[in-house]
């Protein structure tokens, strides 16, 4: 449904941990503006851009889902058919069976969206500082672990971008 496309939109367009996802509130979602106040680990804040498609679909579900639902957390985003914040094994079962409806043979979770975010980003030419920013890692060298590369990718940046092959 319109909630759980909103989910996975959200964990892919905003690189999210399941825990900070499961804690967004409307009160930290600032759609004109585009951004996400997220609630990272160690109770650290972070501010992140919040995509169009993203955006697209936490406006479906809010004006056109939400509020038809019996509501017990009135601040949290993603709530369950009670009204209810979402428990993260919610959010894997969901995560789960949108991949065996798709055809996904492969075991994938929210951390798998997490992953993807963040090599995309570098695929596409974010540098990692920014990734490390976004993700809100302390260390660079966590930041490193998310962004495994193929050797092809390797291969074709060096090509591009090295003095030696211009």
């Amino acid at each position: 449904g319109q909630r759980n496309r909103a989910i996975i939109e959200t964990l892919y367009g905003s690189g999210l941990r399941v825990s900070e996802l499961v804690e967004i509130t409307l009160s930290n979602i600032f759609i004109k503006e585009n951004i996400i106040r997220v609630n990272g680990k160690g109770g650290k804040q972070r501010l992140i851009p919040l995509g169009s498609y993203s955006k697209k679909f936490i406006q479906i579900y809010i004006d056109e889902i939400r509020p038809f639902g019996k509501i017990k957390d009135e601040d949290i985003l993603f709530l369950n058919r009670n009204g209810k914040k979402m428990s993260r094994a919610m959010i894997f079962t969901i995560i789960k069976n949108a991949a065996k409806k798709v055809g996904i043979k492969k075991k994938i979770s929210p951390h798998t969206f997490r992953h993807s975010f963040a090599t995309h980003l570098l695929e596409n030419g974010a540098d990692l500082r920014t990734i490390q920013l976004l993700l809100g890692h302390e260390s660079i060298i966590t930041t490193e672990i998310y962004t495994h590369l193929d050797n092809k990718h390797l291969k074709k940046v060096m090509e591009e971008f090295h003095p030696r092959n211009l």
